[in-house]
């Protein structure tokens, strides 16, 4: 027997090598599934395209890439659309206003006699005068640009002329100097102050004279500046958007002409390449390798946990099988405009496998189907990943898992489908909300329905498909054991007839089996149907067994013990028989022929050798074999119980735990229990539960007074 969790040494090498050989080719053979229907989703087709041909077909974008030549373009063109940038002097501005109120302060010092001469004031009485000595004290630019005639008018104007001249020149000036002039723009400018001048109220001739003041004050005041150029032409570029060639969208129509631009997005999408088709590939090889690798792990700790059955694999080969060929037909027929991916009965999977295989494997295999499925149906894009299709998936099988809680009958899975059918909506509704498209009412019923209809296309292929899986690959699941353990099977029924007392003994040995499974984890569900069924074949000869006997004398008091031996030793093959015949799965006759092991019959055996000394032990011991799996040992070992706990006169919680210990230890030491998987550890939580339950079953009562002894005390 194992002291612990591993396989015992001499068994390790063979038997672990071809566990994993088969986890291996189970998980190759899901990962080719999952290739081979999901490359058409990830291949991109390439074309054989000329310029200016017309498209035989509308062709869309297999991915999302950015088009660098458009977005250069446009880049290009904004920038270019940038004006220059000048930078206004002030400095230009300030000058050229010093020099006109720098005029028509010396005139005016010169008409009001403000300022010092050296020459005699009769010297300067003429205009003449007044003009020459007023190119002694102006700047030297002054009077080279502008002529007498305009010095003259000034001094011939009146003082108020003058004051009104001067306000209307520096205002011109100033607008004009505002907004900056530039290079090109000096003659309009000028012709424009002289505008404003011709409009005001003085004398026409009055005011032509000032125009060549005006010629000379108004320069370039807005020079070209590189730096703010340079940052209004980044700003330029930063404003424009990359230009995106989106998956899934359309770059030529049907019968369009396949001009420059369009035949320069098919080359950046890839679809007149043929080598670009290699990346896709290589992505999902990757996918369906990491999935192969996590399921091979979760396969392995399967088997580590239980007993291992290959027929659990190849029944998680045809789910997956049938799991990839349904969503892909579906897919088919699946449009942006009706998802018909929200009807796909994929909870049928996940129910099927959690009942044929167990819970933990059917989660995991949920998972991945939902990301498969997020490959399946994306439109055949290869860029892209239908990440509600996947949800939709994962929830939907989830929900079928956690509603199953436990098979009980048929009733249980119709419960799961109407829940899982409540959380197939309650998914649906949640990325309908989350659009940001105004569905009506009408389209939330719609589409509920096809999450409602889901459940119920998968609670009838849950029902359907189960029995094929249960007879053709003989799985044996819990829906088949509790139908096995109905007392309304002919078997059980013949042997409550034809052996009462070993019907009532196979009762007790099936609650102490399935008390003990459950404690240390093993299958106490089939532990309980196979103590049913045990010792059918002691119904070949019921009454030479004790239990059946019921006041008779016993038969094996006119019988040599060969003899009695012989009819003892012979009942597990005749359970064996009896159940093959009635077609019963392999793990039920397999603990039934097993229950004895290689005991020996001692009772026989001992009277045997009072007559004779010289009898062989193996004479007497059972054919076997051995138990080989946890539960085949935990009835064997309740099966000894239960009978020797029966027999006793008077059981109390001493003698039980004593005779408990007893047949332990006794099993132990034959080596009974050597092929089996339990391990120490669970031999002592199957003491207490077993001593647990018979201290339940054979409590002490109160001893009611007889009706005599209650007259008497009257």
């Amino acid at each position: 027997m194992r002291n612990n969790n591993k396989w015992s040494m001499p068994k390790l090498g063979f038997f672990f090598t071809n566990i994993k050989i088969q986890l291996i080719t189970a998980c190759v053979v899901v990962m080719s599934v999952f290739l081979l229907f999901s490359y058409q989703n990830v291949h991109t087709e390439t074309y054989d395209i000329e310029k200016f041909s017309a498209a035989k077909e509308t062709i869309r974008s297999p991915i999302t890439i950015e088009n660098t030549k458009e977005t250069e373009r446009r880049i290009r063109n904004v920038v270019q659309s940038v004006e220059d940038h000048f930078e206004i002097s002030e400095q230009v501005t300030e000058e050229q206003i010093t020099y006109i109120n720098e005029i028509f302060e010396a005139i005016e010092k010169i008409e009001t006699g403000q300022l010092e001469q050296e020459l005699e004031e009769e010297k300067l009485v003429t205009t003449g005068d007044k003009v020459g000595y007023l190119e002694e004290i102006v700047h030297e630019d002054i009077m080279l640009a502008v002529n007498n005639d305009t010095f003259i008018a000034l001094f011939q104007a009146t003082k108020e002329e003058r004051v009104l001249a001067k306000e209307l020149i520096t205002t011109a000036l100033y607008d004009a100097f505002h907004n900056g002039i530039k290079v090109e723009e000096v003659d309009q400018a000028i012709k424009t102050a002289k505008q404003k001048l011709t409009y005001s109220t003085l004398d026409y001739s009055f005011v032509q004279s000032l125009h060549p003041l005006i010629s000379f004050s108004i320069k370039p005041n807005a020079f070209f500046s590189a730096d703010q150029t340079n940052e209004a032409q980044q700003q330029a570029r930063n404003s424009v958007e990359s230009v995106m060639i989106r998956a899934g969208e359309v770059i030529v129509e049907e019968g369009q002409l396949i001009t420059n631009e369009i035949y320069e997005e098919l080359e950046i999408a890839g679809l007149l390449n043929e080598e670009r088709n290699l990346y896709p590939m290589i992505g999902l090889l990757i996918l369906v390798s990491l999935i192969g690798l996590f399921l091979f792990f979760e396969l392995q700790h399967h088997v580590q946990q239980t007993d291992f059955h290959f027929r659990k694999l190849i029944a998680i080969c045809v789910l997956s099988i049938f799991t990839v060929i349904l969503m892909k037909v579906v897919s088919l027929y699946t449009t942006n405009i009706n998802p018909l991916y929200l009807v796909t009965p994929i909870a049928a999977v996940s129910m099927l496998l959690k009942i044929l295989v167990n819970e933990r494997i059917a989660i995991v295999l949920s998972l991945f189907y939902g990301i498969i499925g997020s490959v399946i149906f994306n439109a055949n894009i290869p860029g892209l990943l239908n990440m509600e299709a996947g949800i939709f998936i994962i929830f939907s099988q989830l929900a079928s898992i956690f509603f199953l809680s436990s098979v009980k009958d048929k009733s249980t899975i119709t419960k799961s489908g109407l829940g899982t059918a409540i959380i197939n909506m309650a998914t649906i509704c949640l990325f309908l909300f989350l659009s940001f498209e105004n569905y009506s009412w009408l389209d939330y019923l719609m589409f509920s329905g096809y999450g409602f209809t889901s459940a119920i296309i998968a609670t009838v292929l849950t029902m359907g498909m189960l029995p094929l899986f249960e007879t053709g690959l003989g799985i044996l699941s819990d829906t088949k054991l509790l139908a096995l353990s109905s007392p309304n099977q002919p078997l059980l029924r013949k042997l409550l007839i034809e052996a009462p007392g070993t019907y009532h003994h196979s009762i007790m040995v099936a609650n102490l089996s399935e008390a003990s499974c459950e404690a240390i984890g093993a299958n106490g569900l089939l532990a309980r149907v196979a103590a049913y069924y045990h010792d059918l074949g002691k119904t070949v000869r019921p009454h030479y067994f004790i239990e059946n006997q019921m006041g008779m004398k016993n038969p094996h008091d006119y019988l040599d013990p060969y003899q009695s031996a012989e009819i003892i030793l012979q009942h597990p093959s005749d359970s064996a028989k009896l159940l093959k015949k009635a077609k019963l799965p392999k793990e039920i006759i397999d603990i039934s022929i097993q229950h004895h092991g290689t005991t020996l019959l001692k009772y026989f055996y001992f009277k045997a050798k009072e007559r004779n000394e010289k009898v062989l032990e193996d004479d007497f011991r059972y054919d076997g074999p051995k138990p080989s799996s946890k539960e085949a040992a935990v009835v064997s070992l309740c099966d000894s119980i239960e009978a020797a706990v029966r027999s006793l006169a008077n059981p109390n919680q001493a003698e039980i735990e004593k005779i408990v210990s007893s047949i332990f230890e006794d099993r132990l030491l034959d080596g009974q229990l050597n092929e089996s998987t339990l391990t120490f550890k669970q031999l002592e939580q199957m003491k207490l539960v077993i001593c647990e339950t018979l201290k339940g079953i054979y409590h002490s009562r109160i001893q009611y007074p007889k009706e005599t002894n209650m007259k008497e005390a009257r």
